[in-house]
């Protein structure tokens, strides 16, 4: 389904990051893993593809390094088709008013501005392309409250935002533009988050935020990384070329527009 298509994907070292370049890799993709951490070495091995994958340290929020890696991955393949933004950062889960405000930016720097690098020097890559698309992985932060982490929601509606205006001022060359909305995804990040809230208890006006079955439409709410990954699959395949300024949860019934 994929096998004309090259993806640059941010994160890539673990979790929804690994998974979505295992996948697109699985489906017949040429993949360059970007991250920090040397993961994305394991993520090249768990391939096992060596002519379909690159491993290429990237910093999002080094504008330098974000424009070699892109040119890195471009010439490796001979081009550009997608750019999957899902590098990011929890942030402090904290009052909003126990938040430093440099907390708070360095959030923004790495989940909303770092998409923003990527796109800007994927753009010509992508418009050269003629199934060009971005996916940015948001979340159902950024349409629900998220008590206690307003760096993140803040970042995730961010993103959303970003997400419906690149896709208008790229869909006249074709370029499609998306965001993926996960609720709470299976692994360690999430439970780090959940025990973060418990200890919230102990501090004084600091009520812990829970989730729980009553505040999904299904019972199992917890999301396997793999369902995340298919979506960003479809929205980089051929079947969604008129998909786009879209954001697509897949939240166990999590969010309701």
């Amino acid at each position: 389904m994929l096998s004309n298509i090259t993806a640059f994907v941010t994160g890539a070292s673990q979790g929804i990051g690994q998974e979505i370049a295992e996948t697109l890799a699985d489906h017949g993709a040429n993949v360059a893993l970007a991250a920090r951490s040397d993961g994305i070495y394991d993520t090249a091995e768990r391939i096992d593809a060596d002519d379909r994958t690159l491993a290429v340290k990237t910093d999002v929020t080094d504008e330098e390094n974000v424009k070699a890696a892109i040119e890195e991955t471009a010439d490796a393949f001979g081009g550009l088709d997608c750019v999957v933004n899902n590098a990011g950062v929890s942030g402090p889960v904290e009052p909003f008013d126990r938040v430093d405000p440099e907390e708070f930016l360095e959030v923004q720097a790495v989940n909303v501005a770092g998409a923003l690098t990527c796109v800007k020097h994927a753009a010509q890559y992508l418009r050269e392309s003629d199934q060009g698309s971005v996916i940015n992985i948001a979340s159902i932060g950024g349409k629900r409250p998220y008590p206690n982490r307003t760096p993140y929601a803040a970042s995730k509606m961010g993103l959303i935002g970003l997400t419906r205006t690149l896709a208008y001022e790229l869909g006249r060359d074709d370029v499609t533009v998306n965001s993926v909305l996960p609720g709470p995804v299976e692994g360690d990040r999430i439970e780090e988050v959940v025990e973060k809230q418990a200890e919230l208890a102990a501090v004084e006006n600091a009520e812990p935020s829970s989730i729980g079955p009553d505040d999904f439409a299904l019972p199992d709410f917890y999301i396997p990384p793999a369902d995340v990954a298919e979506q960003v699959a479809y929205l980089a395949g051929p079947n969604a070329r008129k998909v786009t300024a879209q954001e697509i949860a897949v939240d166990a019934g999590g969010t309701w527009y």
